[in-house]
């Protein structure tokens, strides 16, 4: 096995959707020949509205973009996954997913009856599906609660409770980006930010925001 096949196996092993699942289900995963590759260059696009694969994705390599119309709905890293919205139903249409500008990327591609063959015969993945799909639905209800808060300070406070852990949240994309997601200015992103640390509620370090007083963001 080379070091790219080996370090294949390692981040496999380490996404939700094999935690605690045995090595054969990594294994299945990766070798089974219905298991598509596919590299894509500055500014591909993995999925499009009208052209997708009924596919679980894995990112490989570099970054995905997710994006709903002009929306930045989500930044991806190796590891996390994305296309659940394209298995197990119907629907003739799906959300963009570009790699970000300059940033090429490698994905992993689990047509729908391997999916459902790995659930069928390791319960770990079954329950880590459900898991990552109760996660999603989470995370689009704070998107909801985000884009309808009202104030653009309302609104980076929801964004910035989606995203905290341990005190800590990420700006996942440029400002200019967080902006257009959230539906406001780039002036009023900036002025809501100042405004949030201006009376200690957090503290930025470039795209890391430390929040330093979590009952006052929540009750923002």
């Amino acid at each position: 096995m080379d070091s790219r096949e080996a370090a294949e196996r390692s981040l496999l092993a380490e996404t939700f959707l094999f935690r605690g699942a045995p090595l054969e289900a990594v294994e299945l995963a990766r070798t089974d020949p219905r298991t598509l590759r596919q590299e894509n260059g500055k500014g591909g696009v993995i999925y499009a509205p009208h052209a997708f694969r009924r596919c679980l994705g894995v990112v490989l390599e570099g970054r995905v973009q997710v994006n709903k119309g002009a929306l930045i709905m989500s930044v991806l890293e190796p590891g996390d996954l994305f296309g659940a919205a394209a298995l197990f139903n119907d629907r003739a249409d799906y959300a963009t997913t570009p790699p970000p500008r300059g940033s090429p990327c490698r994905v992993l591609l689990l047509p729908q009856a391997l999916v459902e063959e790995l659930m069928g015969r390791f319960p770990e993945v079954g329950r880590n599906y459900v898991a990552y799909l109760s996660g999603r639905i989470c995370f689009l209800s704070g998107k909801i609660d985000a884009l309808t808060a009202g104030s653009a300070e309302r609104k980076v406070a929801q964004y910035l409770l989606s995203r905290l852990e341990g005190g800590w949240g990420e700006l996942d994309c440029s400002a200019a980006g967080l902006a257009r997601r959230l539906g406001v200015s780039r002036a009023s992103l900036y002025r809501a930010l100042d405004a949030l640390a201006g009376r200690g509620v957090l503290r930025r370090e470039g795209r890391r925001v430390q929040v330093l007083q979590p009952d006052a963001l929540e009750q923002n």
